[in-house]
């Protein structure tokens, strides 16, 4: 399957991410699973830490919510947390524990590869990305082609 990307309008402007369908395909699956469905529509970035990530994709909105069903740790997709702009799962300590709860890191954070599923990158955005902070909201998000 082609990668595809998801379009995120933010309370502060667009972003692109192109998805690593080929590489990630559990984790690109269930986050296109929640975008198709309309879950991030209307949730907010709970998490924002300077110079490190921004983090979203929590319906309860203080980083304890999910949504019902986790995934497995999955680590060889090309994104690595190599710079600012890439999209991973954020989880618990279990490994197997993602569910809903994203976050785009806003530096190189190398540390995190092997521990944290990098499963897309920003493509159009990372001026937004880098704007973001907690409260923050998703307006919609949805899947196009590329």
């Amino acid at each position: 399957m082609a990668d595809r990307n998801v379009i995120m309008e933010t309370s502060k402007g667009t972003i692109s991410i192109v998805m690593d369908e080929v590489n990630a395909p559990i984790t690109t699956e269930n986050f296109i699973s929640l975008v198709e469905k309309g879950f991030y529509d209307g949730l907010t970035f709970h998490r924002y830490v300077a110079g490190f990530v921004i983090q979203g994709g929590d319906p309860d909105g203080n980083g304890t919510g999910g949504s019902g069903t986790n995934i497995k740790l999955e680590t060889t997709s090309k994104y690595k947390h190599s710079q600012a702009g890439t999209i991973a799962m954020a989880r618990s300590a279990h490994p197997d524990s993602a569910s809903s709860q994203f976050y785009f890191t806003l530096a190189p954070a190398p540390h995190l590869d092997g521990s944290y599923a990098g499963f897309g990158q920003v493509t159009e955005g990372l001026d937004i990305v880098q704007q973001l902070r907690q409260g923050d909201k998703i307006i919609s998000a949805k899947v196009e082609a590329l």
